[in-house]
């Protein structure tokens, strides 16, 4: 089967668990379906072989057990899969937050903007229309109050009209499309400072909100939120986990809605609620870190702005408007993290739904008997009890492959990338699922180029002599609870990762193969495909069209006589005129003989004293 075809089962298999559950009142996303499908097909309990080709009755088999699944009201396990793909779906980096963000605001506008840059005003009315339209768009672009408020409108029409009057639009609109809206954008942030300098001296900025004090009060009270949620789920961690280790020893035994496999996806839960709580939690002591930067450049942005302007009734545009864009920037930046924080606001009270099963299966009421009697231990005193255990690293000296790193020997040792979240790796497999946090003051374990840390000296020991075996048992019993592929970052690990094999009822590798090769590509290896009346002339195309059109309301019309069928075509032959060539003149000369006279006598003459004149002129012949 091709990759397509294989894509194209996959759909159908997911679209149908989709309809299944919808019959049932439950909708679900595309993607946690195919999660779920991911799922049920690696779960050796079902012996799923993704080596051949999936049979109608498997493909029915696979749909069957993944509706079952779904459609469990009360499974915490199942909750932990939709918080992780709630989660992987909503939240992004910071950046990537804010960059949405602008592209939607960018989106939002683009009518807007396109309305302005596309308008070819000529009358009055038009362009005092079109004056109008620059000014909501300043308003949306700017958040700083809404256009349909009429003290907004007048003061940034005011403010416009100091940067941009209303005698400019001639020059606006003989600029080109990109132009006109990078002058929009200039013209938003200078406008935007203007009003932002007015409120700051009280004279103005009607419809702005104070986002710095509104952040001031937003950021304690969602860092509150966020770290009495993060308290609680430690809380019911500490106690799922004393559970899970005294529950053979639990006098009288706990009834059967306690079972033992709920309480460790219960664990699971609240472990995985706790990582991403921590996550936000971080996000938003960086979003109080920039408020407070923020603040103060802003601040200081508007004293050096006072100190420019004092009292003066102009001002060097060159001096004020680099000024007053700056300080739309900086209120731009606060307008970007009340957004971030609006967003990890709902994301945290989205992720309550994911947690509420369990709060409801494991009631103060009922868990408080039980764990009244048991020694409920936090995981800083475990690590606390065990910071004295350590790994003697002598005793693996003939083993080179296994090195022990200590944080006071280790440089930025708390960067180094721990495997499984952090968690001990033994207490997985030997306690089926049980989360405990390892200690690195125990030794943290450096085995191929990975980092491992151990709840206990035993725990890091018993792993050390074996760590591919312990690696391979993490990943089964990561087949069986889906939940931790992503808790406990094991998506490398599963890429090279099989399928469940019934033969030997494990889960076997991949072999990763590796070989040198190289390819070349040739010079033209698509024949180019050039079209000969391809136009990209906007006005010729429709000339095109408009000729087009005019053919349609035309005739040809033809007439034959009696005599025109027998004639028959004829051809006549000429010769071709040739190449000729005359001359019209011939080059010639004539030479005439230079005149010269000899005159004798007139400084007188001993003769006879006469003058004389004779003509010693040489003919042509004699001349040289």
């Amino acid at each position: 089967m091709s990759r397509a075809q294989a894509e194209s089962v996959i759909k159908n298999i997911i679209r149908e668990i989709i309809q299944e559950c919808a019959s049932k009142g439950l909708a679900f996303s595309e993607t946690l379906v195919a999660f779920m499908v991911k799922a049920v097909v690696l779960d050796p309990k079902n012996d799923f072989n993704v080596d051949r080709t999936l049979t109608k009755n498997d493909v029915q088999k696979l749909i069957r057990f993944c509706v079952e699944r779904l459609c469990v009201t009360r499974s915490p396990s199942l909750d932990t899969i939709k918080m992780q793909v709630y989660f992987d779906m909503n939240y992004t980096g910071r950046q990537e937050f804010i960059d949405e963000h602008r592209k939607v605001l960018e989106s939002r506008l683009y009518p807007v903007t396109r309305e302005i840059t596309d308008s070819r005003a000529r009358t009055r009315e038009e362009l005092e229309s079109l004056y109008r339209k620059i000014v909501s768009y300043v308003l949306l672009r700017s958040g700083l109050g809404s256009p349909t408020d009429l003290a907004v409108v007048r003061e940034a029409t005011a403010a416009l009209q100091s940067v941009f009057p209303q005698t400019e639009l001639g020059t606006f609109m003989s600029l080109s499309k990109r132009d006109k809206e990078r002058q929009l954008q200039e013209l938003t942030l200078i406008v935007s400072g203007i009003r932002l300098f007015n409120k700051e001296c009280g004279k103005g900025g009607e419809g702005i909100d104070n986002l710095p004090a509104i952040l001031n009060e937003a950021i304690p009270a969602t860092t509150q939120n966020v770290d009495a949620e993060l308290q609680a789920s430690r809380l019911a961690a500490f106690r799922y986990t004393a559970l899970i280790e005294n529950y053979k020893d639990i006098k009288p035994p706990p009834p059967a809605e306690m079972s033992l496999d709920i309480i460790k996806d219960s664990l699971i839960n609240v472990r995985q609620h706790e990582t991403f709580l921590r996550i936000l939690l971080n996000d938003i002591i960086g979003c109080a870190q920039q408020v407070e930067n923020l603040a103060n450049q802003f601040g200081s942005r508007m004293d050096q702005l006072q100190v420019t302007v004092q009292s003066k009734t102009a001002v060097p545009t060159a001096q004020v408007y680099p000024q007053f864009i700056t300080i739309a920037h900086l209120w731009t930046c606060f307008q970007d993290e009340m957004v971030l924080l609006s967003v990890l606001s709902n994301i945290l009270a989205s992720m309550d739904q994911f947690t509420r099963n369990h709060k409801e299966m494991f009631p103060d009421e009922l868990l408080l008997p039980y764990v009244d009697k048991l020694q409920v231990r936090s995981d800083e005193q475990r690590m606390k009890e065990t910071s004295q255990e350590r790994v003697n690293p002598d005793d693996f000296a003939d083993t080179p492959d296994l090195v022990w790193l200590f944080p006071e020997t280790t440089k930025n040792y708390e960067l180094l990338p721990i495997q499984y979240r952090g968690c001990c790796g033994y207490s997985i497999v030997t306690h089926d699922r049980l989360l405990l946090p390892g200690n690195p003051e125990v030794g943290i374990l450096q085995y191929k180029d990975k980092y491992y840390i151990f709840s206990s000296r035993d725990a890091a020991l018993k792993f050390a002599a074996d760590p591919d075996s312990y690696n391979a048992k993490v990943a089964e019993v990561a087949k069986i609870s889906p939940e931790l592929i992503q808790l406990l970052e094991l998506h490398q690990q599963f890429s090279t990762l099989s399928a469940y094999s019934p033969e030997d009822k494990k889960m076997s590798q991949k072999p990763m193969t590796k070989s040198d090769c190289g390819c070349q590509t040739d010079t033209h290896f698509q024949e180019t495909n050039i079209v000969k009346n391809y136009e990209w002339n906007e006005w010729e195309l429709r000339r095109k069209a408009i000729r087009l059109t005019n053919l349609r309301t035309k005739l040809t019309k033809a007439s034959q006589t009696h005599l025109s069928n027998l004639r028959r075509e004829n051809a006549s032959q000429v010769y071709l005129p040739k190449d000729q060539a005359i001359q019209t003149k011939v080059d010639g000369r004539t030479n005439v003989p230079k005149p010269q006279v000899f005159m004798a006598g007139l400084r007188g003459c001993r003769a006879n004293g006469q003058f004389a004149q004779m003509d010693v002129t040489a003919s042509v012949e004699d001349s040289y």
